[in-house]
């Protein structure tokens, strides 16, 4: 490649890297980022409503799952209590 089509490309890509900063910060792209982040903000706010419902059911399961079994062991304690009790022996 010679000098002339170094320079060439290098002036090129010069004004299209302006051009394209100036593409990016004019008016129209403004709004197209405040839309797309306030398009973002709702679907975080789904999400995390999603999550918190979740993490209540997760917190019911255990509770519940924790009752079983506590109940069980419960259960558990009174046949041993059954099977060994002093009055028969």
């Amino acid at each position: 490649m010679n000098m002339y089509q170094k320079l060439a490309l290098f002036a090129g890509g010069a004004l299209f890297g302006s051009a394209g900063v100036k593409l990016l910060s004019s008016r129209d792209a403004k709004k197209a980022y405040t839309h797309m982040t306030a398009a973002a903000l709702r679907m975080k706010d789904s999400v995390m409503t999603t999550v918190t419902t979740v993490q209540e059911n997760a917190a019911d399961i255990l509770a519940e799952a924790q009752d079983i079994n506590a109940a069980r062991a419960a259960q558990e304690a009174e046949k041993v209590e059954d099977t060994s009790d002093p009055a028969e022996g």
